[in-house]
């Protein structure tokens, strides 16, 4: 039998309620009762903290189609690094998911690549162009684990109400990406103070709000879950927890730049700073950490958007949205939820990026309970660390966060049982 036994750490499992200093056995890639006999590997956790494997549901690892940007393998190599020991791919890839033969081509490459648990989405409609519905049934049949038009969003009511009706039949979650072209236009940045002084088009929050409160309804009407992706305004949030306290089944995540930066931080026009949705103002900020620690937000995300550095050495209008995150995703939110703003506690942080995901997506994953599966995040939630892209295990490096001191940091990565990146 093969082992492995994490000494001394301070075991925290939001879904079995533990906290408590022990030991935490693998054997044969399953968490265990004990280990028994010798020839297995122990190590010592005194200090630290041992954690259900965490879980992102929400990242772009391109392939197919944009391997220059990142593959499925340096995807979940830079997953590993960051603490992740599983990840959920969007779709809007080249060709989109939006058939069985890619979501096979996507799962056969991950067995085979992969270093972490890789799970993907299928596309709500062809091409994510949002006119008609893909073949949900046989994408089910094929493996994916929601639907979702991210990077796009479904402008027609009407085709979204039918998407939901199909995924209530293959029990299938729907993420949204909430957008409003019409409202949105050709925003770049969030419009306020900001963009008015530096000309640049803005992208009002209420562009996000109409698609929140478009999703509440619809979820309400065909009583079938929606979780809404990336949410960046304060109203957004006050929707959602008025949705949620009449019985609205609706969800929403937090991305860890939204409460890191504000759109103050355009001044200098660096693309690394440009995402869809934009970073907002510091209302914007507040209300959304008071929705993490009040559960009205319930998982958090990193939106890993890798990027090719040429492509964001444009003008600001021209370069593509979005950031890589999933390297400095646990420790940007230790530092600010944890240590900084105390708006919650660590047990808290690791069930929003654990269990929280894992009941959204019925993943089998999320817990240390005996029989599941050996996934484990080592964390040393007091360690202070710099941000180095250069170091980063992604192929891009288009970071707002490069020369960053942040205190919290996986330490060990460890994926049924075997160490995929520390120790």
């Amino acid at each position: 039998m093969k082992g492995m036994l994490l000494r001394g750490g301070r075991i925290i499992d939001p879904a079995n309620k533990r906290d408590e200093v022990g030991d935490l056995a693998i054997v044969d890639g399953k968490i265990a009762a004990g280990v028994n006999g010798d020839g297995y590997e122990e190590i010592n956790c005194t200090g630290l903290v041992v954690a259900p494997g965490l879980i992102d549901l929400h990242v772009h690892f391109r392939e197919p189609g944009q391997s220059a940007k990142e593959t499925i393998a340096t995807g979940a190599r830079a997953a590993a690094a960051g603490g992740f020991t599983t990840v959920v791919c969007m779709p809007n890839t080249s060709p989109a998911v939006d058939n069985p033969s890619v979501v096979t081509w996507i799962r056969e490459k991950a067995e085979r690549e992969a270093c972490v648990n890789v799970f993907t989405t299928g596309a709500i409609t062809k091409g994510i162009a949002g006119e008609e519905l893909a073949p949900i049934g046989s994408m089910a049949r094929a493996g994916i684990v929601a639907l979702t038009d991210d990077g796009h969003c479904v402008q027609n009511h009407e085709l979204m109400r039918r998407a939901l009706e199909y995924a209530r039949m293959f029990q299938l979650p729907v993420l949204d990406h909430c957008q409003d072209y019409g409202l949105v236009g050709k925003g770049v940045m969030h419009e306020g103070y900001w963009s008015t002084l530096l000309g640049l088009p803005g992208w009002p929050s209420a562009g996000e709000e109409l698609i929140v409160m478009r999703n509440i309804l619809l979820a309400e009407l065909c009583e079938t879950p929606i979780h809404c992706q990336h949410l960046s305004s304060g109203q957004s949030v006050r929707l959602m927890r008025e949705a949620r306290a009449r019985g609205v089944v609706i969800t929403g995540e937090v991305c860890p730049h939204h409460i890191a930066l504000t759109d103050e931080a355009l001044q200098g026009f660096d693309t690394n700073f440009k995402m869809n949705p934009p970073l907002r103002a510091q209302r914007d900020v507040d209300a959304l950490i008071q929705g993490i620690a009040d559960g009205v937000v319930t998982i958090l995300a990193s939106d890993h958007a890798p990027h090719c550095a040429y492509e964001k050495e444009v003008e600001f209008d021209m370069a593509p949205f979005g950031i890589v995150g999933l390297e400095t995703e646990l420790g940007l939110f230790i530092d600010i939820l944890v240590h900084k703003k105390k708006a919650i506690d660590l047990p808290r942080l690791i069930a929003l990026m654990t269990v929280e995901p894992a009941k959204l997506l019925r993943l089998d994953r999320g817990t240390l309970s005996v029989g599941a599966a050996g996934d484990v995040t080592v964390i040393d939630p007091g360690l202070e660390w710099k941000v180095d892209a250069e170091k980063f295990e992604s192929r891009s490096a288009n970071t707002p966060f490069q020369g960053w001191e942040i205190k919290g940091r996986a330490m060990r990565t460890i994926v049924a049982g075997n160490t995929v990146w520390g120790g």
